[in-house]
């Protein structure tokens, strides 16, 4: 190894040269993109302050940007906002992939042009690859075209015959397919897969490139559906890091990549003195007392006590801080709260932020200061991007400055002393405030700010809090205390509601609060129809807390076990320890009696995994997914299938299989499956079943149905496939309905099938936790409903209001309905006749 000779860049133009931070663009300025300097030019033409490769170079003429032969690049954008010139005033004289010299013109400009039409002619030289640089020049002063003005160190390289080795690799370009970009989760998702690696790795789009570990970074490329991005890395684990983090890309770093909504925003209007409109955010109603909440002032010190000390007290509470956000993830019931919150904790690592805050340290700043100055500058740079995700996501950023600006001060959080009835009114909420929210109290929130992607709105949604986002600003202007009535399903805050409105939501409230204490209270009571029928209503879950939690519900045992909730928002596997004492847990937590359905990885599609490279796919969701890509991997399948197994004996266990649309894959299963418990000398082999997701596996339920123990439906899928819609498409999300008669004939085909051979038939999806659907699942001949674990005691009451013949009767008939909407109506008509007609079962 020898070290790399230092690298001189020449000024690219004659003029007045200013320190970076002096630029009024905080992209520029907060070295977001890299480190540099600016030139206000006296001429006009851009010339190549190094050798190297135009690497790309814009149509519109104002920035392109230079690789050089050891890696180095360089970004040269002339002006600020020069881009809404659309290339007037420019004039390209090199081509993207040209090798050019160094003093080579590379682009002409008109400066009286530029001047006169964009914010500023200043020009940036910046190295976006992050190599340590001097400056040969006063920060300050006229420089001349061609004058040395920069020495970098590029580091240390291989020596070999190979030109190329110790360069940085570069994939091929490929298209994001994230329908609103690389926001928050995401972006953190992608980060902590690159932190993964030891290579230096960089994300590049167009000419903006981004350190892949720093989730500001990679938010600040502002990206969107449609860009052209690369990966490069420079290491030795480089080639690893490219293909792991591409196919990651290609399959929407954890996000569904349905298309995205044509048409314009939603539009905020004031239609009386009377009603506000904004936009639902959660669905719902609420009548209530209005209470306006606003965080109070903090009062700053800028002046630190050393930097020593300041450093350690950004340390303690940047910790405290990653605790709670790790005590607020376990108590997150749902998927989506765990990741908000895990997007939150990501930000508290990111390197971008910590550098600024460190920066300021250096400079005599306090540590509250400098962490405020820090998280407030990026989250201005988000709100001023132009981009409402990105506005949005400056909430995340602000939530978690204030989370450790706190900490740093020693002020500690009060709840708010709320009324009762309270509809929260302010500028903003934070996703902190709205998950620790007291439920009893609160009825509902109305927020100027926001919208309807945003993670408070996901927060009021798995709290079941009606919500809207983007109110007019005279919100806030109502007195505490006025009577209002929200109707979030229509976006609407009712400042003098009609009475008669009031009482009947009233008390169709009071209803729904009755009829699920009630069901609360006869959980415990077995689910049998009126004419003695019994129906197995199980839980489907992720945690060994969902467990125990299913169970004071009275949940009759676990019929989807997600075992993947081992695997994902982590850098490697679990180890086999770790996945069998999670197994044993749960399987003890159930007792003998119980039934444990655990179903095998299922991930792909929807679902990557940082630490399982797949190969991009034009549609993942029709490729490797679930016992695909575990058959692909054997050695994956059989360590889960040895850490399920070692839960044998202590619960009455059972495998499922994800995904299967071929018996060949249920006997190469099963094969390694017996092959693994022989090896651990056990006489007896769990059920073995599968799940009914792909159409073909239906409609040859007869010919699987000798070789499996059990089938259990997963309706989401099989609803998305047998209608040819993706389930997470927003135009299509309410056609892609379970309710669907091909649907409801593909259950009852497997359902027949199974029972001719004496196997039993569950429903895992999310159709069994529907009360609606209960019915017509009984009338089919479904056995088991497995179902959201706060569910389970109103599913189980639904089933002793019904009677099986009757099920049988509106199965039948609904059977031969046309559409799902046809189907829904049909089984409200027989809800509501139920209702009226059932007894009040006493306990």
């Amino acid at each position: 190894m020898t070290a790399t000779q230092p690298l001189e860049l020449l000024a690219p133009l004659s003029g007045v040269l200013l320190a970076l931070d002096k630029v009024p663009d905080p992209v520029f300025s907060s070295r977001l993109i890299g480190d540099g300097l600016c030139i206000d030019p006296t001429s006009q033409t851009l010339c190549a302050p190094l050798a190297g490769v135009i690497s790309d170079i814009q149509d519109t003429g104002h920035a392109v940007s230079i690789t050089a032969d050891n890696g180095v690049q360089v970004l040269l954008h002339i002006g600020l906002d020069t881009v809404n010139l659309a290339g007037k005033g420019f004039s390209r004289l090199v081509g993207e992939g040209q090798r050019v010299e160094a003093g080579q013109p590379l682009i002409e400009f008109d400066a009286d042009y530029v001047a006169l039409n964009a914010r500023s002619l200043l020009t940036l030289m910046l190295v976006v690859s992050g190599e340590p640089f001097a400056l040969l020049a006063s920060d300050s002063g006229p420089v001349t075209l061609g004058q040395p003005l920069v020495r970098l160190s590029p580091g240390e390289t291989a020596e070999t015959e190979d030109e190329e080795e110790g360069d940085a690799l570069f994939s091929k370009p490929l298209t994001l397919p994230n329908a609103n970009g690389l926001h928050a989760r995401p972006a953190a998702v992608f980060a902590q897969a690159a932190k993964g690696f030891d290579a230096s790795i960089y994300l590049h789009k167009q000419t903006q490139s981004a350190n892949a570990k720093s989730l500001v970074a990679i938010m600040a490329l502002q990206t969107v559906q449609g860009d052209t991005l690369q990966v490069s890395a420079a290491g030795e684990d480089a080639a690893a890091a490219i293909k792991a983090l591409v196919a990651l890309l290609a399959e929407g770093c954890g996000e569904s990549v349905a298309a995205p909504v044509e048409g314009v925003e939603p539009r905020v209007s004031l239609a009386s003195t009377s009603l506000l409109r904004g936009v639902c955010a959660s669905p719902g109603s609420a009548f209530g007392q209005v209470v306006q909440v606003a965080e109070p002032a903090l009062s700053i010190p800028e002046t630190g006590g050393g930097e020593a000390l300041e450093r350690a007290a950004l340390d303690r509470g940047l910790h405290a801080a990653t605790e709670a956000l790790q005590s607020l993830q376990a108590k997150a019931v749902g998927s989506a709260q765990a990741q908000i919150f895990r997007a939150h904790q990501e930000l508290l690592e990111d390197p971008t932020l910590l550098e600024q805050a460190h920066d300021l340290l250096a400079v005599g700043k306090s540590a509250a200061f400098a962490w405020n100055s820090a998280t407030l500058a990026t989250a201005q740079l988000f709100q001023g991007l132009g981009n409402a995700l990105l506005a949005e996501r400056a909430a995340d950023l602000a939530d978690v400055g204030q989370r450790v600006l706190k900490l740093i001060l020693g002020i500690h959080d009060r709840a708010w002393e709320l009324p009762e009835r309270a509809i929260l009114i302010a500028e903003q909420l934070t996703p902190s405030q709205t998950a620790s929210l007291d439920t009893h109290k609160v009825l509902g929130f109305v927020t100027v700010g926001g919208g309807a992607t945003s993670h408070v709105a996901i927060l009021a949604r798995a709290l079941g809090l009606p919500a809207i986002c983007g109110v007019p600003p005279q919100v806030l202007t109502l007195a505490d205390g006025r009577q209002v009535l929200l109707d979030a399903d229509k976006g609407e805050l009712h400042l003098d509601p009609d009475l008669a409105e009031i009482e009947q939501l009233q008390a169709t409230h009071r209803e729904q609060i009755a009829r699920r204490q009630r069901d609360v209270a006869q959980a415990r009571l077995a689910a049998i129809t009126r004419d003695g029928h019994h129906v197995e209503v199980t839980a489907n879950v992720a945690s060994l807390q969902e467990v125990e939690q299913s169970l004071s519900l009275g949940g009759e045992g676990v019929g989807l076990l997600r075992s993947e909730f081992l695997y994902l928002d982590r850098h490697r596997a679990p180890s086999p320890e770790e996945q069998a004492g999670t197994y044993n847990a749960i399987a003890r937590a159930l007792g003998p009696e119980r039934n444990l359905v655990v179903r095998t990885l299922d991930v792909g599609g929807d679902k990557p995994l940082a630490y399982v490279p797949m190969d991009a796919e034009t549609n993942p969701f029709l490729g490797l997914r679930g016992i695909r890509l575990c058959l692909e991997r054997p050695e994956l399948l059989r360590e889960q299938f040895r850490a399920i197994l070692a839960s044998a004996g202590l619960t009455r266990l059972h495998i499922m299989l994800p995904m299967v649309s071929l018996l060949s894959e249920l006997r190469l299963a099963r094969t390694m499956l017996e092959e693994e418990a022989l090896a651990l000398g056990l006489t007896e082999l769990p059920k073995l079943g599968i799940m009914i997701e792909v159409p073909s596996a239906a409609l040859m339920a007869d010919v699987f149905a000798p070789h499996v123990d059990f089938f259990s439906i997963g309706t989401n899928d099989l609803t998305q496939y047998t209608l040819a819609m993706d389930r997470d498409h927003p135009r299509l999300a309410s056609q892609a309905d379970s309710f669907h008669p091909a649907v409801l004939r593909l259950i009852a085909t497997t359902v027949k099938a199974a029972h001719a051979h004496g196997k039993w038939v569950g429903v895992c999806g999310a159709l069994a936790s529907e009360a609606l659907a209960v019915p017509v699942l009984i009338g089919l001949g479904v056995d088991e409903l497995s179902v959201s674990v706060p569910l389970i005691p109103t599913i189980k009451a639904t089933v002793r209001e019904l009677d099986l013949a009757d099920c049988q009767i509106i199965a039948h008939q609904v059977l031969g309905l046309e559409e799902a909407a046809q189907v829904r109506e049909a089984l409200r008509l027989y809800h509501a006749a139920t209702v009226e007609t059932s007894p009040v079962v006493e306990h």
